[in-house]
């Protein structure tokens, strides 16, 4: 039976540290599921509705090696989320594809606007995407649901004015090397790896421009593992060797400064246990249609939880669609199965 042509807004771009990341993720899927035969929309939710979509086909424009300025974003006003969501380009809609990274759009804000509106969309609910953005709470549920993650103390940003005490707090806590992010962003936005106290200050006052927590986490050596999930399913394990440093934003986004190995060559028993622990931390944290969950796993063979992000990017260095090849899903296929996701987990809420 042939499937149901469906008319599909996707939200893109918004007012966080992620916006050019969404932005590359956005028009990626726009053109995605124009390919799979869709009818579809792009929206700025920074810029408000009625905006023209764009063309057919276009090459997609590379993410900047830094992010966005916090001054040149405080300039794109929040309000016009909600005119966005309200607007009557949407009325008509058979769903919408959330193509947004960070900030509001990911957090459960747009979810919760979308669910006032009683409109599908794609990824995660409210409550899941809130708590998944939330690096605390969802390192407290994953390791209450039995999955390990790396010894950690969070301090508010408020709190970092004195430097002696904060080396004290690291010293103590967890040793050297330390990660330090902000406990709600993504794409490694102002995340640094300290080695020792020359510079801990320094990163820990960076990091607290993002977030009003940050978030002090065991360095562990070892590799970086990633698990995608699509439905209740996971996808091929990817492996991330950044060519130098570590796996940051510039690392992320700018091709051939990362190697990508999918599947990861790792043993069928740890194939399967890392892919047992992501679903896991999936279903702990209630999330919905797709998601990514990434791992550690130190040279013991120990695998520790590091974050899950609800809605993964789907730039051309992205490791979802990556992963979705290596199983033998197809970039427009990926983004059909997500949007029919999405229709039927709101049809089993509707009828419930």
């Amino acid at each position: 039976m042939e499937k149901k042509k469906l008319k599909i807004a996707v939200l893109l771009g918004g007012n966080s540290s992620e916006r050019d990341v969404s932005v590359v993720t956005g028009n990626a899927i726009i053109d995605g599921l124009k390919e799979a035969g869709h009818d579809v929309i792009g929206i700025d939710t920074a810029l408000g509705a009625n905006q023209l979509p764009p063309p057919e086909k276009h090459d997609l424009p590379l993410v900047k090696e830094e992010p966005p300025e916090l001054k040149d974003l405080a300039g794109l006003e929040g309000e016009t989320t909600i005119q966005t969501i309200s607007s009557p380009d949407l009325k008509d809609v058979d769903l919408v594809f959330i193509a947004l990274h960070g900030g509001a759009g990911e957090n459960g804000t747009i979810q919760a606007l979308l669910d006032l509106m009683e409109m599908p969309y794609t990824g995660s609910g409210v409550l899941s995407s809130a708590v998944a953005m939330d690096k605390l709470a969802a390192k407290r549920i994953v390791v209450a649901a039995g999955v390990e993650t790396p010894d950690y103390f969070i301090k508010r940003s408020t709190d970092i004015t004195n430097e002696i005490e904060l080396i004290r707090w690291v010293e103590e806590s967890v040793g050297y090397p330390v990660v330090i992010k902000p406990n709600d962003q993504g794409s490694s936005v102002g995340l640094s790896i300290v080695e020792s106290s020359d510079v801990l200050f320094e990163k820990a006052r960076e990091a607290s421009k993002y977030s009003d927590k940050v978030l002090f986490e065991k360095f562990i050596a070892g590799r970086e593992l990633t698990v995608s999930i699509l439905g209740n399913k996971p996808l091929p394990v990817a492996e991330v060797k950044p060519k130098d440093g570590y796996y940051d934003y510039k690392h992320k986004y700018t091709p051939g400064l990362a190697d990508k190995t999918i599947p990861a060559e790792l043993t069928a028993e740890e194939t399967e246990r890392i892919q047992k622990l992501a679903l896991l931390a999936f279903d702990a944290l209630d999330c919905k249609g797709y998601a990514r969950i990434d791992f550690r796993m130190s040279p013991d063979g120990t695998l520790y939880f590091l974050e899950a992000n609800t809605l993964p990017g789907m730039t051309p260095t992205s490791l979802v669609p990556k992963a979705a090849k290596a199983a033998g899903i197809g970039f427009p296929e990926l983004l059909d199965r997500i949007a029919r996701l999405a229709l039927e987990d709101y049809e089993k809420r509707v009828k419930s």
